[in-house]
């Protein structure tokens, strides 16, 4: 028996972070595309590394528990990779929460009973989070202690009117909830931590830059202090040390990778896209 890395989103950014943690692992690839699970599950196997595909859909509890099931016959698991997702340009108010928010809360909350002692998980979430104004502590609670099943009726997600504050509610989502589960991984001294993401060059950051909201991404990188996008090579980078003994004392934390994004939006020459690009 090995141990055992488990991927969902078999996109890029997830096979380039798996690449770095799973060798010498039974590494399971699960994606809602069965095909292109096997697809990346052969590719993987031809370059050394022991694998198995599955289907996995984030928003189903029953499929994700189908996934935990899959992972277990080959070993503990000591390793989650979640970059699974869809993107405004992608789907409806509905079907975003469902899964970026819903589907990673309750991904976290049943990986957490499975985890091997000092595992280590890395969720992907998005700059769009940190783009969200200022939420009170009441609603920063909410969003990360409500029982998973609930969340979806909380009231200010039933005021969310279009997919971009659907996007950044379930990002700060992301990153509160693996805060709250840190908490209780931590009995188990595993750990878990977010990335968010700015533009990386996927197939997914593709829709974006030739979807409606297009030009405004194109003069974001423009404009951004490093002036282009990343690579799914250096957030794999960055996920590995934090998936890695050196990140030891690193837990409940999210860590933008945007290339200063996110500080030129607030404070430098990105503040129009507050009016243009909602909140």
């Amino acid at each position: 028996m090995k141990n055992v890395a488990v991927l969902i989103g078999a996109g890029l950014i997830g096979v380039a972070i798996a690449r770095r943690v799973a060798y010498g692992k039974h590494l399971v690839v699960g994606d809602i595309n069965l095909e292109h699970a096997k697809k990346i599950a052969d590719e993987l196997y031809n370059t050394g590394f022991e694998t198995s595909a599955i289907k996995a859909d984030l928003s189903s509890r029953t499929s994700i528990l189908a996934l935990i099931e899959h992972a277990n016959q080959f070993g503990k698991i000591t390793n989650l990779i979640n970059a699974a997702g869809v993107s405004p340009s992608q789907a409806p108010i509905e079907a975003i929460l469902k899964v970026d928010l819903y589907g990673t809360a309750m991904l976290m909350e049943e990986f957490g009973k499975v985890i091997t002692e000092n595992g280590s998980a890395v969720m992907i979430s998005s700059q769009s989070g940190h783009r969200l104004g200022a939420l009170s502590q009441e609603e920063n609670e909410l969003l990360a202690l409500t029982p998973t099943e609930d969340l979806l009726q909380l009231d200010m997600l039933k005021k969310i009117t279009n997919t971009l504050e659907a996007y950044q509610y379930s990002k700060r989502c992301n990153v509160l909830r693996v805060a709250s589960e840190a908490v209780k991984w931590g009995k188990k001294n595993a750990r878990i931590n977010s990335i968010s993401p700015g533009i990386i060059i996927t197939p997914l950051a593709n829709d974006e830059l030739n979807g409606p909201r297009g030009a405004n991404y194109k003069k974001m990188l423009e404009l951004c202090p490093s002036h282009r996008a990343g690579t799914s090579d250096e957030v794999g980078d960055l996920a590995a040390y934090l998936m890695s003994d050196k990140a030891g004392f690193i837990t409940g934390a999210d860590f933008l990778i945007d290339g200063g994004t996110t500080a030129s939006y607030w404070y430098g020459d990105l503040q129009y896209m507050r009016n243009t690009m909602g909140k």
